[in-house]
């Protein structure tokens, strides 16, 4: 890369290429949490190396947490919900994860926690999960109405049962399943509002079960954890992620050609595996494995799609639908304004900026099929922005994306695996 400050993206020249996908955030992020909290030692197979699972690791361990550098095999020795704190300030970057998973462990601890991050994670709520918090008996405040920085000064928690609004984010409801193994009393989550992202919080919940936790829900609004069964130190390996995958599927809609992506299961809990669903409706076609999957591009048309299961592949699928024949309506992510970026405003402008007409909704995107040009995107400091776009450039050719190095939050080696699309 000759400035670091931006990449070029140009056509790609091969018609069959093969990817091996590197382990899944979502699953990375749980996985250090409860093996953290967990009795003994666990090994971790396959972890997402990435600014955001750095982070998630380094907080970890500054609540006494025995966790190395990441690499392929980790040995992670837990606390036994046992959270250690002396007063400590724990700066979490951008990762909103990070922020809303460790605001519930930092409530196990005993001492005071400051937890903050950059200006835009600052910017980005977390009341509803502190107010639940509050009424499970945590000492926890918000210094900026419903906003980081956090404050959490803890003897534990006492448990019971409680509403959680979840409007904004499934993770508020992970946050709170992950640590209730841990709480003083059997406690229960009853949802008030609609659950985005729910594929999410079964991925937390089975990784719950796999080390011992038990969970059950009662009805579609209520989940109760039982607090006599907790974490003991286990095996785990983490999957593939499905939403690294999704770049070089739409690829493969988006050139015509043959991609295969390898270490992804077809029986996956991760949602962003229904964009194949999608691109099947859009006209390519789907082969699925046990040890991957593969698309082949073909003639595309636009579809209609409530995409509340999936939002993070809202930009990859505009990004296809773009070249689609008609128009594709993307329907059900107003969460999606209070991710890294306002991604329904950030995927509109940019999708004009390369002669794409894009008609944006309160919550979602109308995108009109055409022949989009290559331009210089704005990432607007956002991974999801920066590589959808990037893998339009495969189509487009002369596609310059500015600060290349934010894909680092999620996928380090995104411009690697692009750059195979060449030679």
């Amino acid at each position: 890369m000759k400035n670091a400050m931006q990449k070029l993206v140009q056509k790609a020249a091969r018609e069959k290429v093969v990817v091996s996908v590197p382990g899944s955030k979502s699953v990375t992020h749980r996985a250090f949490i409860i093996a953290g909290l967990a009795e003994g030692e666990s090994l971790i197979q396959n972890p997402l190396d990435s600014d955001d699972t750095r982070i998630t690791a380094g907080a970890l361990k500054s609540m006494g947490v025995g966790i190395p550098g990441i690499s392929e095999t980790m040995k992670i020795t837990g606390t036994g919900g046992a959270i250690s704190a002396a007063n400590e300030e724990i700066y979490l970057g951008d990762s909103g994860t990070s922020m809303r998973l460790l605001t519930a462990v930092a409530s196990l601890g005993k001492g005071e926690f400051y937890l903050h991050g950059s200006k835009r994670l600052n910017e980005r709520p977390v009341g509803h999960l502190v107010e639940a918090l509050k009424k499970l008996g945590v000492d926890v405040r918000c210094r900026n109405d419903r906003y980081p920085p956090v404050v959490v000064k803890s003897g534990g928690i006492p448990g019971g049962d409680v509403e959680l609004d979840v409007s904004e984010s499934s993770q508020y409801l992970s946050a709170l399943l992950l640590v209730l193994p841990y709480a003083e009393k059997k406690s229960s989550v009853m949802i008030k509002t609609h659950l985005a992202s729910r594929p999410y919080v079964d991925i937390t919940t089975d990784m719950m079960e796999m080390f011992g936790a038990k969970s059950r829900w009662i009805n579609e609004r209520k989940i109760e954890v039982d607090n006599d069964f907790r974490y003991s130190a286990r095996k785990y390996r983490v999957e593939g992620d499905c939403s690294s995958a999704s770049y070089f599927w739409a690829a493969a809609a988006l050139l015509g050609i043959q991609v295969t992506t390898l270490n992804i299961k077809e029986d996956t809990r991760q949602g962003d595996i229904r964009l194949l669903d999608i691109l099947e409706e859009m006209g390519c076609d789907v082969s699925r494995s046990k040890t991957g999957i593969t698309v082949t591009g073909g003639r595309l048309r636009g579809v209609d799609v409530d995409m509340n299961l999936l939002p993070d592949q809202v930009p990859t699928l505009a990004v296809v639908a773009a070249c689609a024949e008609g128009k594709t309506v993307i329907r059900n992510v107003s969460h999606l304004r209070i991710k890294e970026s306002d991604r329904l405003n950030a995927v509109a402008r940019e999708l004009q900026r390369v002669g794409i007409r894009v008609d944006e909704l309160e919550d979602g995107l109308v995108v009109h099929g055409g022949s989009p040009k290559g331009a210089i995107i704005e990432t607007y400091n956002d991974h999801r922005i920066a590589m959808a776009f990037a893998v339009l450039g495969l189509k487009t050719g002369e596609m310059t994306i500015l600060n290349p190095s934010c894909v680092n939050k999620s996928f380090p080696a995104f411009w690697t695996l692009i750059e195979s699309f060449y030679s």
